[in-house]
């Protein structure tokens, strides 16, 4: 008997399988060929069709079928063979995470967990309460204004409900969010803090990725220069905390009001305040003529251009004060500034410089940057003052400031000085039995030390001693607690001091 091919094949041998009856098979579950073909070319069609290929599955299983009755003696023709049984190969997959985001493994994950600790732990020293928001939010809330960078790095689609969302670039907007949604069932002055995952599409350096966790804290109510103060006193403790010192890393001061004095000295509107803003913040990435190109593109006179490029390259208070005057608010809140700065300690860390303006628009007056004093590092933190962004979402403005710090330039600093903490794994005891009729009693102790706050690493299998003791090396273990038959008869367990050497029995009511 000759064998019924594979029915994928263009052509179906014709002795078994007439094309009229294929055809008409096919029709029955609503599937049509071209009307042009001839009866062999359209069940050629049929076989091939991806509509078809389900009932080309059901031919080749009812063939086996078929083959297997001939095979067993069941009657019918014999000598057929059984179409290849159909595998799907797996698809290999990237192991890599997406372009810009990281894996956090035990170690990566230790040190991220240290890090945060210490994110944390300035926060209440500082008697700030910590807040949340959905890393999954409105899109409206981060476009609030045209021309920011920010709009061009959001991760924003269509949800299934048809509403507009984005992945959280940031994470101020969500507090304003937050404290318009309280309003006035909260007290103020608010000192809250947030630890949270951001996302932005932006080309990437050192330092900089497309998702990473930001420390912010934010004091809303307080329209004095001595939030903005506390705030960089906050940021010094921590870095202080961590090794590094004002050698390592300073931060630079302006005003965004400085701007405003000289851009109304020359009636420049006060809507392009915003564009002008986040133009001046790529001084230091573009040529200062591009920097002159765009601020002529949005309508500032040669003139005004040229007086505004110098008083950015100001350096010094005094001279600030020079070219403006003693009577605007600017230098009087900068001047309050420094002087704070002497009195919580940090004055030798912080440095006037009029270019620093920040690329957000909503700030209003105080900025701040820190920055790696060797120049190898884009910006570590910043932030400043930002009165006015609530009334952008339709709320009531309370005076506010606050800063962003990021997770990745942190880490590339403390690397850069080698001050990286080793961060090792830490068991407190390792517990394994002798043998698998005590792997129950194992667990008992484990369960018993684990109640007293304790941590243990259960041996799950009987191992050898000698795999045991490299398991303790590894996990840093303090104790090795071994469950042997004659000791647990008598109700003990020994216990061994791996750093000493030394081993004891102990009663199992008296482990400790």
């Amino acid at each position: 008997m000759r064998a019924i091919p594979n029915p994928t094949l263009l052509v179906l041998h014709w002795p078994y399988l007439k094309a009229s009856s294929f055809t008409t098979s096919i029709r029955s579950r609503g599937v049509a060929a071209p009307s042009s073909c001839t009866p062999f070319s359209r069940a050629c069609w049929y076989s091939t069709s991806r509509s078809a290929r389900s009932y080309c599955s059901a031919l080749r299983a009812s063939a086996a079928a078929s083959q297997a009755r001939d095979d067993s003696g069941g009657g019918g023709r014999s000598g057929a063979l059984a179409p290849p049984p159909v595998t799907e190969v797996p698809q290999k997959i990237d192991v890599n995470p997406p372009k810009g985001t990281r894996d956090f493994p035990p170690e990566e994950m230790r040190l991220r967990n240290w890090l945060f600790g210490n994110f944390r732990e300035v926060s209440r020293l500082f008697g700030f309460e910590e807040v949340d928001f959905p890393v999954l939010e409105s899109e409206a809330l981060f476009i609030r204004k045209a021309g920011e960078e920010i709009r061009d790095q959001l991760y924003c689609f269509e949800d299934r409900g048809n509403r507009r969302v984005a992945l959280r670039p940031e994470l101020t907007p969500s507090l304003a969010r937050l404290v318009i949604q309280k309003g006035k069932s909260v007290s103020l002055p608010l000192k809250w803090f947030a630890v949270g995952q951001c996302w932005r599409y932006e080309r990437m350096t050192r330092g900089r990725r497309r998702e990473h966790y930001q420390w912010n804290m934010d004091i809303i109510g307080v329209p004095e220069v001595t939030a903005e103060a506390e705030l960089i006193s906050a940021i010094v403790t921590f870095f202080k905390r961590l090794g590094i010192t004002e050698s390592d890393v300073g931060f630079k001061v302006s005003s965004r009001k400085v701007l405003q004095e000289v851009l109304k000295s020359y009636s420049i509107p006060e809507n392009l305040f915003g564009k002008v803003c986040i133009i001046i913040d790529k001084i230091e990435k573009i040529p200062r003529e591009e920097v002159k190109k765009e601020l002529g593109f949005v309508g500032i006179s040669d003139e005004a251009i040229e007086e505004l490029l110098q008083v950015l390259s100001i350096k010094s208070l005094d001279k600030l004060e020079e070219v403006l005057g003693s009577a605007g608010e600017a230098i009087a809140d900068l001047k309050q500034l420094f002087s704070l700065a002497e009195k919580f300690g940090y004055s030798d860390w912080i440095q006037f410089d009029a270019s620093i303006v920040r690329g957000l628009a909503y700030y209003t007056g105080i900025v701040f940057e820190g920055f790696d004093r060797q120049g190898k590092l884009r910006a570590i933190c910043g932030g400043g003052r930002y009165d006015r962004l609530l009334s952008t979402f339709g709320g009531d403005d309370i005076p506010a400031c606050g800063f962003g710090f990021g997770d990745a330039v942190i880490v590339e600093l403390l690397k850069e000085k080698g001050i990286l903490p080793e961060l090792n794994l830490e068991v407190e005891n390792i517990v394994c039995a002798l043998d698998q009729d005590l792997q129950g009693a194992a667990s008992s102790v484990a369960t018993i030390l684990r109640g007293k706050g304790q941590t243990v690493d259960l041996v799950l299998e009987i191992k050898p001693l000698k795999w045991i003791f490299k398991r303790a090396a590894r996990v840093n273990a303090r104790r090795l607690i071994i469950v042997g038959s004659s000791e647990w008869e008598k109700g003990l367990v020994k216990v061994k001091n791996l750093s000493s050497g030394e081993q004891i029995e102990v009663k199992l009511d008296e482990l400790e």
